[in-house]
């Protein structure tokens, strides 16, 4: 399986938009960010790769 777009880019992709669009607003989205951050470094970060991988896994091939 091969994935051309990196999650990190497609996630910072949309919050520029968001950001863009006054839709998030920029403390909303510093707290995202720090969200992200620190959740990467906890053990919920193996789990949450798996479900990513596995979501990935089943959309089908175009």
């Amino acid at each position: 399986m091969a994935l051309t777009v990196s999650l990190v880019f497609l996630f910072g992709l949309v919050l520029f938009f968001l950001l863009r669009s006054n839709t998030l607003g920029y403390g909303a989205a510093f707290v995202a960010v720090l969200f992200g951050f620190y959740l990467a470094s906890t053990g919920a970060a193996g789990p949450i790769n798996q479900l990513t991988r596995a979501v990935i896994d089943a959309i089908p091939n175009l």
